[in-house]
């Protein structure tokens, strides 16, 4: 409520309203109830509005995306739903859901390829000692002293395989039979995020987002 502005006073009053306790469970509901009709019937215009908003309100309820950024893939898994929704009302089904998908694709290769090439400008990963302190924060950290993680070699070599396997996830885009590979290892990579660092959304945003990773492959080749 502080991140609020005081002018325009209604601003501040209508979130007020919107998040009042039995306001913001039904928020919740629908929310639920849209992600169950989106399973049994599939994407729908108001379906794919619902999703999207309550991920927006949910985002500022929340004061921003976190949950180690699973909170914005979630949102843009919402977001591809809701473009080929509109996409489609002006064209066609198979033109929406490849604008959709596409825009799906390109925003999850994005993320590897942003934050590959984040770690590649920064010494300490580059040097592999980044990685015991990122590991020293997890559930069941920190390491303990004789980790092989701790060795220079062993962190040094997962560092880098880190930076290249992500600054070159785009790749994928180019050399379609790459995409089982580098996709598999996605997953094992957001299911040992999750399992040591507890963040409870991560695979399942990243997962969910993966297939249009291989529409978008094979469409371009």
């Amino acid at each position: 409520r502080a991140d609020i502005p005081a002018q325009p006073a209604w601003l501040k009053h209508s979130l007020d309203w919107l998040y009042q306790p039995t306001l913001y469970q039904l928020q919740l509901l629908v929310r639920a109830t849209a992600a169950v009709a989106l399973m049994v019937v599939g994407n729908h215009l108001v379906i794919a509005l619902l999703l999207f908003t309550g991920n927006i309100l949910l985002l500022i309820r929340w004061r921003g995306a976190f949950n180690g950024g699973s909170d914005f893939m979630t949102l843009i898994t919402a977001t591809g739903l809701l473009i080929a929704q509109v996409v489609q009302a002006f064209t066609d089904a198979q033109t929406g859901w490849s604008a959709g998908l596409g825009y799906i694709a390109i925003q999850t290769l994005s993320s590897y390829f942003v934050s590959g090439w984040v770690k590649l400008k920064r010494p300490e990963w580059r040097n592999g000692q980044a990685l015991p302190v990122f590991l020293n924060s997890g559930l069941y950290g920190p390491l303990k002293s004789d980790s092989v993680f701790r060795r220079p070699v062993v962190a040094l070599v997962c560092s880098w395989a880190f930076i290249l396997w992500e600054g070159l996830f785009p790749l994928v885009l180019v050399f379609p039979s790459w995409t089982f590979g580098v996709v598999g290892v996605a997953l094992l990579f957001h299911f040992l995020v999750f399992w040591f660092f507890g963040l409870n959304r991560f695979f399942w945003a990243w997962a969910a987002n993966l297939g249009s990773i291989f529409f978008l492959s094979h469409y371009l080749s």
